[in-house]
């Protein structure tokens, strides 16, 4: 279930938790071993094998010698380097970093590093906006994002707690109205925007099956629509995102705005939650929480119309 009040408590709780910085090292220094030379006994000789005769009384008696041979290098031959030990490996770096640069219609790009966190999920929230991502093999992610307020704050969390932030300037945000609705899991949700009395499937109807164009959008041409969250797992956050450009739209005229839920063998017969975040105009960012019971599964395949959850948008000429 997607625990709604939690999310709008968790930007401030998330913003001290990010301000601890974590570092995880590895490796160390190989033991060492000292080279040592060999000696090799080549042979052994008895200088004497044949009866030693009486000795005399002037003459002292013949000591057995045995002779040790230590083979030394040949000057002639390259000298072979005694082995040494390895250095130390350096210390992987774990550090995890975030940056953001603002792109045309209101975007921000993310560029995330956690070269010690691969193919792992990261959770990216914006101004109450959640979704799920992961990780390429590298620990690398790069993603584009709505902005939700021309001073706008990034973090990203992992599945341990660690995380950082990022911070980027919109000033171009406010010439857009922007409609947001997340969930958790296989919600079935999506987001419905039919421009200027376009009907379903029509020219001008934007949603997830027909979203838009961004470049038209920051022409001023028409909507966008936007999906967030590629991870799959039940928990996993996702959003959809409609961005208009209201400030620059060369024609007046009303919006629909509708949020569906198609009944799946995933969410039928359970309770779906989710929320709404709006931006329009000079208003501040208004957030409303729905709660929607899916039917039997029997229905499996129908749509329904959730009204008035989201306000039509009204637009003026520019």
């Amino acid at each position: 279930m997607f625990d709604l009040k939690s999310v709008r408590l968790g930007g401030a709780t998330l913003c001290c938790a990010l301000a601890i910085g974590y570092v995880m090292q590895y490796g160390g220094a190989p033991e060492q071993q000292a080279a040592q030379a060999e000696i090799d006994i080549t042979s052994i000789q008895d200088t004497s094998s044949a009866v030693v005769p009486q000795p005399q009384p002037e003459v002292s008696q013949p000591q057995a010698k045995i002779a040790l041979s230590i083979d030394t290098p040949d000057a002639t031959q390259p000298e072979v380097p005694l082995p040494v030990s390895a250095p130390a490996p350096d210390i992987a770096n774990c550090t995890i970093s975030l940056a953001a640069r603002e792109m045309a219609g209101a975007m921000v790009e993310l560029q995330l590093k956690a070269p010690c966190n691969a193919n792992e999920r990261v959770t990216l929230h914006h101004q109450g906006m959640m979704f799920s991502e992961q990780l390429s093999a590298m620990g690398t992610l790069t993603t584009k994002v709505p902005a939700l307020m021309e001073d706008a704050n990034f973090f990203a969390t992992l599945s341990n707690g660690a995380g950082a932030t990022a911070n980027a300037k919109v000033p171009s945000l406010q010439f857009y109205d922007r409609v947001v609705v997340q969930w958790k899991g296989q919600a079935g949700l999506q987001l419905h925007a039919r421009e200027f009395g376009a009907d379903y499937f029509e020219e001008g109807h934007v949603w997830q099956g027909k979203s838009g164009n961004l470049s038209s959008t920051a022409l001023g041409m028409g909507g966008f629509m936007m999906r967030l969250g590629r991870e799959e797992s039940a928990d996993a956050a996702h959003a959809e995102v409609y961005s208009f450009p209201s400030g620059t739209i060369q024609k007046a005229g009303t919006i629909a705005m509708t949020v569906e839920a198609e009944v799946t063998a995933q969410n039928c017969e359970n309770r779906v939650e989710a929320q709404t975040l709006e931006i329009r105009g000079n208003q501040s960012l208004r957030v409303r929480d729905l709660s929607v019971e899916i039917p039997s599964c029997g229905s499996v395949g129908d749509v329904l119309v959730l009204k008035n959850l989201v306000e039509d948008l009204t637009i003026a000429a520019n």
